[in-house]
This record gives C-alpha cells, sequence and structure tokens, in this order.
C-alpha cells in the first residue's frame, strides 16, 4: 500500500495573498418592545438598508457599555434606536451569530428581552436606522428578516400570562 501523496500548492498568479481574519467577541442586548395598549399589540422594530439596497428589519439591539447589566444596554438601544422608553418583563432569548467586517471575523452575542413600551412615538435619529415602524404582532413573522429573531416570539405569550 503506497503512501498518499500531498498535492503540492502552486501559487496562483494575479491574485492577491489570502488575508487572513482575526476573530473577535461582541456583545449586545434589545429585544421585543410591545404596545400593550393598542390592540394589535405591535412591536417596534427598525429597518436598515443592507447592500443590495433591501429595507431588512430586526429588534432594536446595540452594544452593552462597560458597567452596564445586559437589561440596561437593552433599554438604552431601544431609546436610542426607537425613541421608545421601555420597561424589561423577561429575559426572551439570547442568539449566537459570526459575521464578517472587513478586517475581521465577529462572534457575536444579543441578549434579548421582552419589554414594554412605557412611551409610544418613534424616531429615527440614530445615523444606524434607516426606519423605525410599529408593527403589529401578528405580521412580525413576515416582516422579521432573521428567523432567529422569529423565533423567539413563541415565548411571548407565556412571559406575559395575564397580560396577553
Amino acid at each position: 500500500m503506497s503512501a498518499a501523496r500531498r498535492p503540492r500548492l502552486i501559487p496562483s498568479k494575479g491574485l492577491p495573498p489570502a488575508r487572513v481574519l482575526r476573530n473577535v467577541r461582541e456583545t449586545s442586548a434589545g429585544g421585543l418592545v410591545l404596545n400593550l395598549n393598542h390592540p394589535d399589540r405591535p412591536a417596534a422594530l427598525i429597518g436598515r438598508y443592507d447592500r443590495k439596497n433591501r429595507l431588512n428589519w430586526s429588534l432594536p439591539k446595540g452594544h452593552i457599555e462597560k458597567g452596564e447589566t445586559k437589561e440596561i444596554a437593552a433599554t438604552r438601544e431601544t431609546l436610542e434606536e426607537t425613541g421608545i422608553k421601555a420597561t424589561v418583563i423577561a429575559p426572551l432569548g439570547t442568539i449566537r451569530f459570526w459575521f464578517s467586517a472587513t478586517d475581521r471575523r465577529i462572534q457575536k452575542t444579543v441578549y434579548h428581552f421582552l419589554m414594554l413600551a412605557e412611551s409610544f412615538e418613534l424616531n429615527a435619529d440614530d445615523p444606524e436606522i434607516d426606519e423605525v415602524a410599529w408593527v403589529p404582532y401578528l405580521d412580525l413573522k413576515h416582516r422579521l428578516r432573521y428567523e432567529d429573531e422569529i423565533k423567539l416570539l413563541s415565548k411571548v405569550p407565556g412571559l406575559l400570562g395575564e397580560l396577553w
């Protein structure tokens, strides 16, 4: 039996050398903000345009700053991204994913909370956000871009109990 030969790597002519991206971990917090004063129980969503000029809707979220708890970061980010003041009711779930930036691969962990709106007027003053909207709860499955966020919705009725 002969030993397997390892193929020789031949340098490609005219191609730049492969980049090695460093891995970075980031942690964020945010969540689902509901307006239970309205019969449709709408949620505040943020919209961002992607590279293909498609508007992608998601839950508000952002980086946890030094000294902040996850809950405080979630309410601060919600206020910054939507203009809505909210109160955390319960943890909703944690989502982990990878994505690439120009010079690094990012492993992101996002802690989501169920929150109730205390104010109701939306604003899109955050330069990172293209649009904000109140979306009826029953329409969220069709509006949210990310499957992991859609899966969190199934926990809401149980967490709200009689409020639901």
